[in-house]
């Protein structure tokens, strides 16, 4: 039985990449440990754990040189393009791919199709908790570690409109004009449907309670 260690490895996935995936599932775990309705929480993990695999393809280099150390940009520009060969230039199909590839189970990798702020309004609308719950890890974990839900929404705005000034092809609707308004409201309303279910508050996730469970999802038994 592979583990995400072994998996990140084979798909040189970038450390700070795996170590986002990891805590989004250390999130998305603290979460189901947590629920008073049942909920499926392998695999919720599951595609916690792999739902950004192929977020290399839409990287910018530049906004955090620091994690290309110590192998440098370059490299990392070159692994980039060798995702682009294989997989296209859409990370999130990129991303469903993979998961098929690792042999995922279907429910599994039908969460990680599931995970997109363009998908949001259906997520806050549906029944399904599972996929309110990675969702909601998703929007928990920035590039450096667990922030609240508004740090975190903020955060990929400043990301996003530093890159805009270079690419303005790549504006993404739910960060222009009233966008980011109506995506921070059904973000808003994830995090309570999650909560009205929990023996927790949001501000009981943060980085110090996902550390002991970051370091057992290193070896959780994949496939």
């Amino acid at each position: 039985m592979k583990t995400p260690r072994e998996i990140y490895a084979a798909y040189t996935i970038m450390p700070t990449l795996q170590l986002h995936q990891l805590r989004v599932a250390a999130v998305g775990k603290l979460v189901c440990d947590n629920f008073r309705r049942p909920v499926n929480a392998r695999d919720v993990i599951l595609a916690c754990l792999f739902h950004d695999m192929a977020n290399i393809i839409k990287s910018d280099f530049s906004v955090f040189p620091d994690f290309c150390e110590p192998q440098g940009i370059a490299h990392w520009e070159g692994v980039k393009s060798e995702f682009v060969k294989k997989y296209g230039t859409s990370t999130h199909q990129a991303n469903v791919a993979i998961a098929g590839e690792i042999g995922l189970p279907e429910g599994v990798v039908a969460l990680i199709d599931g995970i997109a702020y363009s998908k949001m309004a259906s997520i806050l609308e549906g029944s399904s908790y599972e996929r309110k719950i990675c969702e909601y890890a998703d929007t928990r974990v920035g590039p450096r570690g667990v922030l609240s839900q508004q740090e975190r929404m903020l955060e990929g705005k400043w990301r996003h409109d530093k890159r805009k000034k270079e690419e303005a092809e790549k504006l993404e609707p739910y960060y222009v004009d009233t966008g980011f308004e109506t995506l921070l409201h059904l973000a808003h309303g994830i995090e309570r449907q999650i909560f009205s279910e929990t023996t927790m508050k949001p501000e009981d996730i943060n980085d110090v309670a996902v550390a002991p469970l970051i370091e057992e999802l290193w070896e959780y038994g994949v496939a």
